[in-house]
């Protein structure tokens, strides 16, 4: 007989306070000394480069890490009128929201019906372990509606595309009204109208009276009603409160720029003379969970072409990029052709001149004990991990590759020792360690600071130059690189056709 959930009923959490804490990971300092006080109703923006301690920071504050012990360090927690140091009670009212909580589905195939994923959020658990009341599934509806997607309820989460997994988890936030929402570039992911959707979200009654903090690379993800602002730097936190608005949306435009290079493409693909298409798609269509997740689909990739995947959350968009990679197949019926791969012939042979960016192979690698350096050479090999040792020559190969995409110094890190943005550019160095035909890029600028982001466009246009075709899927119009002329925009499932077509100037 399945058991009734009880959720305890804990004093509101109206602050919490550090000082002096430190955290060390592995031989280095994630956080050095910080000291910081969040009370009741405010609005935290927090911001810093790529490795400077953010997701560490958030994690501290709701006590899934622990500080370091110095001697020094002290964390608590108002509860009702008590304080207390340990955390077990206070994170009953503080949600957190981050790329590693997403991952770990995927790592641990935790495939759950959405409205289950929801209703964990009552508890904090990864798994539905008892049965909800009547109140608590309504609660779990209302926080479906919140979000724009009650009509997923009955889905299975690993069949939603990454922008929607993203959204029914702020709703596994919601369900249990926190004191504290933590947001760890929450916003990564989501197509323009569901980032507006989740901003509303922020100023919507059912946070009213929280508490909340969001790390944020991007300007035009800033929420309105922002109250202080702090900055981390190595780790070190600096708090800005009276900076104004204004004057900080002019600092991160700043780093926001990035450096274009011309839209003219390089010689070498523009005139490209094959006239075979490097991929070309016939009626090719893909199902999860029995359901149709993308198709059915025709297109090509002409020669010299670099294209813009486009289209709103649940399109299909990371669907295409692991069909043309090889890590899907189209269904019975559909077909897909690459040049220079013979019928019979491995499709190992095709995956050695494609690179691979994507949130779901950062999934992968997010919690391995493979280093950076590791991680890079098996872009030699199309794996995922190595079966051999590395050579000397491999290993210099990657370092090298490592410094030129702004790593130095963390090729001996191990994956889950590195910030998220920061595994993003190791992935990009996966991709690039060796000549590619085709690079398949999603969301391939999450997670990276403007300084990273430049670095990361500079290299591709590099690969560009160098002969390298692009396909780019993102939400974010300023990703896409000014040498990509085409855009493919797929439409939500609803049977429409998938539209082809230029690029607007």
């Amino acid at each position: 007989m399945a058991r009734r959930l009880t959720h305890r009923e804990t004093p509101r959490l109206s602050a919490i306070e550090i000082d002096h804490a430190s955290v060390r990971l592995g031989r280095h300092w994630a956080l050095r000394d910080v000291r910081f006080e969040l009370r009741a109703g405010q609005r935290w923006l927090l911001s810093g480069p790529n490795g400077a301690g953010k997701t560490v920071f958030l994690k501290l504050l709701r006590g899934d890490v622990w500080p370091t012990p110095t001697g020094a360090e002290r964390r608590r927690y108002r509860l009702g009128d008590e304080w207390q140091d340990q955390p077990l009670e206070a994170r009953e009212r503080i949600a957190y929201l981050g790329s590693e909580r997403q991952d770990r589905y995927d790592r641990h195939g935790l495939d759950a019906r959405v409205a289950d994923v929801v209703a964990t959020g009552l508890t904090g658990e990864d798994r539905l372990l008892e049965t909800p009341t009547v109140a608590q599934w309504r609660a779990v509806r209302d926080a479906l509606v919140e979000v724009g997607l009650a009509g997923l309820a009955e889905r299975r989460f690993l069949t939603l595309s990454h922008g929607q997994r993203r959204r029914i988890l702020l709703a596994r936030c919601l369900v249990g009204r926190p004191d504290v929402l933590l947001l760890d570039e929450a916003l990564d992911g989501l197509d323009a109208a569901s980032r507006r959707a989740f901003l509303r979200v922020l100023r919507g009654a059912s946070l009213r009276n929280a508490a909340w903090v969001v790390s944020t690379h991007r300007p035009s993800e800033r929420p309105g009603g922002v109250t202080h602002v702090a900055r981390l730097e190595a780790g070190r936190l600096r708090v800005a409160a009276t900076e104004t608005a204004a004057a900080l949306a002019r600092s991160h435009r700043r780093r926001q720029a990035i450096v274009r290079p011309s839209r003219r493409a390089s010689s070498r693909t523009a005139q490209a003379a094959a006239d075979t298409p490097l991929v070309s798609v016939a009626g090719a269509s893909v199902f999860r969970d029995q359901r149709r997740v993308l198709g059915p689909l025709d297109w090509a990739i002409g020669a010299g072409e670099h294209w813009h995947v486009a289209g709103p959350n649940g399109a299909g968009k990371s669907t295409l990029i692991a069909l043309l990679y090889g890590d899907l197949a189209p269904a019975t019926g559909g077909r897909i052709t690459r040049r220079g791969l013979a019928r019979g012939q491995p499709l190992i042979d095709w995956k050695h001149t494609a690179g691979l960016v994507s949130p779901e192979l950062q999934a992968c690698y997010a919690a391995t004990a493979c280093t950076a350096a590791e991680i890079v050479v098996s872009g030699l090999h199309s794996s995922i991990g190595l079966n051999l040792r590395p050579t000397k020559e491999e290993l210099a190969r990657a370092r090298r590759w490592l410094v030129r995409l702004g790593l130095d110094g963390l090729a001996q890190r191990r994956a889950r020792e590195l910030s998220y943005g920061q595994l993003r550019r190791v992935l990009v160095a996966r991709a690039l360690v060796a000549p590619r035909r085709l690079l398949l890029l999603d969301e391939p600028f999450d997670g990276l600071d403007a300084q990273a982001r430049r670095l990361v466009s500079a290299r591709l246009w590099q690969a560009v130059r160098r002969g390298s075709q692009i396909v780019i899927a993102t939400h974010h119009m300023d990703d896409v690189p000014r040498y990509v002329t085409r855009r493919l925009t797929l439409p939500a499932m609803r049977g429409e056709h998938a539209r082809v077509g230029a690029v607007a100037a």
